[in-house]
């Protein structure tokens, strides 16, 4: 029987492989094949079977109908989109969202392959609940799965936000981190989107973008762990005017998750400025002012207005600090990133030899020269 070939553009193979963030080693052993025999699909020298076209297709997450196309087609995200613009869907993703969504599936990728490997089960709290479900419901069932009270009784915010990025990671969800992509002088926009999630079972990632304020990361890191609970991937803004109802129930979960509703009702004091609650409340719930900003707003404390003039004086304040103070070590820096659970199963592989340096160095976003010293981080 005659081997059937695909009668693919060759440039649209290289295009789907560079745009899935792979590289001829990577992609290759996806496809159970060499690095010579994918370069020599790309550059046309050697015909791809269908079937192996098809299977490229589905590991670089292009259609595969893309591969037959004169050009390359405009992209779009890869996961849903929830960002609103008043209350309006966000018609385009930039270059540097598209990019950040697809470098980190590539990392879910492998990292659920990895896990598979290992035997691992789903996870039971993914897309335990739906939209429908309570806001208490969620909330109670993801402090049971982290094992963490209503709040801190000690510690600041950024205390908290450290223990329960620990915790989340624990119980199986990966958290990436990054602001940047590869450069901190363009940063990624916050006003496009603050994080995204990927509800798989196996490997459920949550993305939050270090381009904003640190006040702001926390609560978007449990609007983002809320998407996992209830299985619906997406792009969060975190605009506390959408009216998409994956998104109202997320801000809703993340705030009686962070600040119960009951508590912050019985401690709120009326006051001519609102703004004297706020240390009082800090103090008490161990969060930081954005997050108790957030709260008031959606118990109708304050107005929208009071809110975001309040959030305009925390961004220009932090900005400033950002502008004169010294960051951590580049190893630090990158380590405060990079996912715990990605990074040891990576190295593992890596020091098994079943990963390649320059693999390696890919997953976890730096040079294979680099990840040595890396490395040196997490051992105990």
């Amino acid at each position: 029987m005659a081997t059937a070939y695909a009668q693919v553009n060759p440039n649209l193979l290289r295009w789907a492989r560079e745009r899935a963030d792979l590289t001829l080693a990577m992609l290759a052993k996806k496809l159970h094949t060499t690095e010579d025999k994918v370069d020599a699909w790309e550059s046309g020298t050697k015909p791809i079977t269908i079937r192996k076209a098809m299977e490229l297709a589905e590991k670089t997450y292009v259609p595969f109908g893309f591969l037959f196309l004169h050009e390359q087609p405009k992209e779009t995200l890869s996961i849903p989109d929830l960002r609103t613009v008043d209350s309006e869907p966000v018609r385009k993703p930039s270059a540097e969202l598209l990019k950040v969504v697809q470098t980190t599936l590539t990392k879910q990728a492998w990292y659920k392959d990895y896990a598979l490997e290992q035997a691992q089960s789903p996870l039971p709290f993914v897309g335990r609940f739906t939209t429908t479900t309570p806001v208490a419901t969620i909330v109670d069932d993801m402090r049971q799965v982290l094992g963490v009270p209503p709040h801190p009784t000690r510690g600041n915010w950024e205390d908290y936000h450290k223990a329960l990025i620990a915790r989340i990671e624990a119980v199986g969800v990966l958290v990436i981190r990054q602001g940047h992509l590869g450069h901190h002088t363009k940063p990624l926009s916050v006003t496009e989107f603050r994080g995204f999630a990927i509800a798989d079972p196996v490997a459920p990632v949550i993305f939050i973008n270090l381009a904003d304020a640190p006040v702001a990361r926390l609560f978007t890191l449990i609007h983002e762990l809320a998407h996992i609970w209830i299985g619906q991937s997406g792009v969060s803004d975190g605009a506390d005017t959408s009216h998409r109802q994956e998104e109202v129930l997320c801000n809703a979960v993340a705030a009686e998750f962070l600040v119960p509703g009951e508590e912050f009702r019985a401690l709120w004091q009326p006051a001519e400025d609102w703004k004297e609650n706020l240390g009082p409340l800090e103090a008490h719930f161990h969060v930081s002012q954005w997050v108790l900003a957030r709260r008031a707003l959606t118990l109708n404390f304050i107005t929208t207005y009071d809110y975001h003039r309040f959030i305009a004086w925390l961004k220009k304040q932090y900005d400033e600090r950002e502008r004169t103070g010294r960051g951590p070590s580049y190893y630090v820096t990158l380590k405060s990133q990079t996912s715990e659970r990605l990074a040891r199963a990576v190295l593992s592989e890596t020091a098994s030899g079943n990963v390649l340096l320059r693999d390696a160095g890919q997953l976890l976003g730096m040079k294979p020269d680099k990840i040595a010293t890396f490395a040196k981080g997490y051992e105990r």
